[in-house]
């Protein structure tokens, strides 16, 4: 009788990754942080979230780590008291809708995948999903420099000083992280952090005016060592804007373009989205410089062409996006300081872009169990 009220061993805690060889025609990268109680977080081309239950995190453990499907199921069957053919069944049903969640833009995962929905930010992690790297409050000529907070930062962390941010953001187990500012592509070391990432298995993206990577050898260049993702911080009146979009998009790199509505340009609003689309980007970014301007309507508007609004990343500070702007209360999303934490070119942490009256640390001196806790 023993053997059957022994508690259940989940598989050991910690964090598996997995993406494509460079010669597959579909890239992904998929990420499980496993739980010490064997519940699963699978992170799906970083912008996938879904919160697995042991049985069901063991089949991605499985997954990622190329078990062979009879094998995974003899160990599932075991572990948990099931019959193997049932374990057998379950998991090659799991890796099928997986693998089509991988290579797919089209689906509702939690309908397709059958998952139980949860609302978002409302999990508890052991630690958050993102990292928003601030690399620097610098911002391109003839930008007023009072648009990004210098005051607050007295320094630049070195190369190697993000190296062991980033180094220690992965063992405490954060799979994703994004580079901002300020303008990012001003550091001559971006290329270097984004391949630390690429060495860790860290998805990788980039928030930038885009205006250096309309030059296509340093966009490839970025490509090729790992960036996977950009938020592009459109300037609907600028052609070299358009111009280094167009360049991007031809990439084939997903992309999120960020559009500040504001009194210049709120009539022509419409028409800028109906150019981004047609340019292809599936992903957008929505904020108003004027609380005056309403963009309930261009939210519909995004809705009618197939847009995806995206509210959780933060903007580079612009001449468009003003520090007031980032700190206003409901400004602030709800996953703030949970599902991601922001780092401030000192090395500074805090809950999300802005919140400097909320200082939880620095990752520099401080342990990450420790800043997150707060």
């Amino acid at each position: 009788m023993k053997k059957f009220f022994t508690k259940v061993q989940p598989v050991q805690s910690g964090m598996y990754t997995k993406q494509s060889a460079p010669e597959e025609q579909t890239p992904y990268r998929i990420h499980l942080r496993l739980q010490p109680d064997g519940s699963g977080v699978l992170v799906v081309n970083a912008a996938t979230v879904l919160h697995l239950n042991p049985t069901a995190a063991e089949c991605a453990y499985h997954f990622i780590k190329g078990t062979a499907p009879d094998k995974a199921a003899k160990e599932i069957a075991s572990r948990y008291r099931i019959n193997k053919k049932t374990a057998l069944e379950d998991y090659n049903d799991f890796a099928a809708r997986i693998q089509r969640l991988m290579t797919a833009t089209d689906l509702d995962p939690e309908s397709y995948l059958d998952f139980e929905r949860v609302s978002p930010h409302s999990v508890e992690l052991s630690a958050p999903l993102r990292l928003d790297c601030a690399l620097t409050y610098r911002l391109p000529a003839g930008t007023q420099a009072d648009y990004a907070p210098t005051k607050r930062v007295d320094r630049e962390l070195s190369t190697d000083e993000w190296f062991s941010i980033l180094d220690k953001a992965w063992q405490f187990g954060i799979p994703h992280v994004t580079f901002t500012g300020g303008e990012a592509t001003l550091r001559d070391d971006l290329v270097d952090l984004i391949a630390r990432a690429e060495k860790n298995g860290q998805v990788c993206g980039l928030l930038t005016d885009g205006m250096k990577l309309a030059d296509k050898g340093y966009l490839e260049l970025l490509l090729k060592t790992g960036l996977d993702h950009i938020l592009f911080l459109l300037q609907p009146d600028s052609n070299d804007s358009w111009k280094a979009l167009e360049t991007i998009i031809a990439e084939g790199v997903f992309v999120t373009v960020h559009l500040t509505v504001t009194k210049d340009n709120a009539s022509k609003a419409m028409e800028v989205l109906e150019r981004i689309r047609s340019l292809g980007v599936q992903s957008l970014s929505l904020t108003s410089a004027d609380s005056q301007l309403t963009v309930f309507d261009l939210q519909n508007k995004t809705a009618s062409l197939g847009l995806t609004l995206k509210h959780d990343l933060p903007v580079p500070y612009s001449a468009n996006h003003p520090v007031a702007l980032e700190t206003a209360e409901d400004n602030i999303p709800d996953g703030a300081g949970k599902t991601w934490l922001y780092v401030e070119p000192d090395g500074d942490v805090l809950p999300a872009q802005g919140m400097a009256d909320q200082i939880l640390g620095n990752a520099l001196r401080d342990p990450w169990e420790k800043m997150y806790k707060k």
